[in-house]
């Protein structure tokens, strides 16, 4: 057998695509599975964008690119940061990826040598850490509580940091919590770094447009306009305008740091696909309609959810200001036997043991970096998420005083 690499030894395969994959093997087996796994709108492409990449098909646009997008792109991408962010940047600072899970990978390359430190607040998304590990560096996860609404405090933020550091990696709204930053709390993260200069920060703000009861999302670099020159701010349309499937994410940044990511690029994938940036031109160009009916009915599907979610014995959940996730507690369950006998001793348990009773699949919260939860995705139909609710429920009334 070939030899494998150290780095790629220490990388874990993505939870959240192995569990759906696992649902989707017992679904084709002809099980009757629900997937609350997955992190993608169930809307359709917006037709305008749909019809854009059609036209690109069409036109023949199907050659080579500029490595970091298309000039249109790029410089609709700064558009966007300026009259959402109030972020004053040029096409130059701009990169396009496949993806925002690129943009990271290529800013970890750039900026990371061997044994360099990224200070990841958990529960994080669960692809930071390995792409941390993949670039040299050494993931610092720094676990915080719902107490905290599982948002990293300036104390612990400078407790963590030393001369090692070398990034801060940030995601609100979050994924798994769905929990955001105000303009005041990203402020007093700031002044801590400010201390440290050495130190970058990688603002993940994909889930930006998805946001609840009226609130302003706030962003980083916007709020510290002293650390723009070390923010990175990560965001695409996949979230916002239906279009995972198309691969485009995109970032701002430093311009010397840009380049260099666009240089790992070049060396790796090349440009991002050319239909699909037509697409991504038109999505962030033309009509936002489908997006304001979205997070309405997200919103809805969010209260009914956490409401049933908290009228669940053992299990418990706090109010998300966005994005489409809901972390529910589950230390409740642990260590309490299923009607087969079998124990549950972690959250990894309560997973496998729902999608062979239930037919839900979750994720686990220990993919996360925080033991002890479960990742509900409220992205589908409502009455498929009732549908889900109704079975775990079923599920749990066989756990009832069955603990020891």
């Amino acid at each position: 057998m070939l030899k494998l690499s150290k780095r790629v030894q220490q990388v874990k395969p993505s939870a959240t695509l192995a569990i759906t994959a696992k649902a989707a093997a017992l679904r084709a087996q002809g099980q009757d599975i629900i997937s609350l796994s997955v992190g993608e709108p169930e809307f359709p492409t917006p037709l305008h964008v749909q019809e854009a990449g059609i036209a690109a098909i069409k036109s023949g646009f199907s050659k080579y690119t500029a490595v970091a997008g298309i000039p249109e792109l790029r410089q609709a991408v700064a558009d966007k940061f300026r009259q959402d962010n109030g972020l004053n940047y040029e096409a130059a600072d701009t990169l396009v990826s496949t993806g925002g899970k690129q943009c990271i990978y290529n800013l970890m390359q750039a900026m990371l040598d061997d044994g360099d430190e990224v200070v990841i607040p958990a529960p994080y998304w669960v692809s930071y850490p390995d792409m941390a590990l993949l670039a040299g560096g050494v993931p610092v996860t720094v676990q915080t509580t719902e107490a905290e609404k599982f948002k990293i405090t300036p104390q612990k933020l400078r407790e963590n940091l030393t001369s090692k550091t070398r990034l801060l990696l940030l995601c609100a709204p979050s994924n798994p919590t769905g929990m955001s930053y105000s303009d005041e709390e990203l402020q007093g993260l700031g002044e801590v770094l400010l201390d440290f200069p050495d130190v970058a920060i990688a603002s993940d703000e994909m889930y930006e447009k998805i946001i609840f009861d009226g609130k302003k999302h706030a962003c980083f670099a916007a709020a510290n306009p002293a650390l723009r020159e070390r923010t990175i701010t990560f965001n695409g349309v996949s979230k916002a305008h239906c279009m995972t499937g198309w691969r485009i994410g995109f970032c701002v940044g430093p311009r010397h740091l840009i380049q260099a990511m666009t240089k790992v690029q070049g060396q790796s994938t090349s440009n991002p696909n050319s239909i699909a940036q037509k697409a991504a031109l038109a999505a962030l160009q033309g009509s936002t309609a489908q997006m304001s009916t979205m997070v309405e009915t997200y919103s809805q599907r969010r209260h009914w959810l956490v409401n049933r979610i908290n009228g669940l014995e053992g299990m418990a959940c706090t109010l998300p200001d966005g994005a489409f996730y809901v972390f529910a507690g589950i230390s409740d369950w642990l260590g309490q036997r299923t009607a087969d006998g079998e124990i549950l001793n972690n959250d990894v348990d309560v997973c496998a043991w729902l999608l062979d009773v239930a037919h839900v699949a979750l994720v686990p919260g220990s993919a996360f970096g925080t033991e002890g939860y479960v990742r509900f995705s409220y992205a589908v139909a409502q009455e498929v998420l009732e549908d889900a609710l109704n079975r775990i429920e079923k599920a749990v009334s066989t756990l009832i005083n069955k603990k020891g």
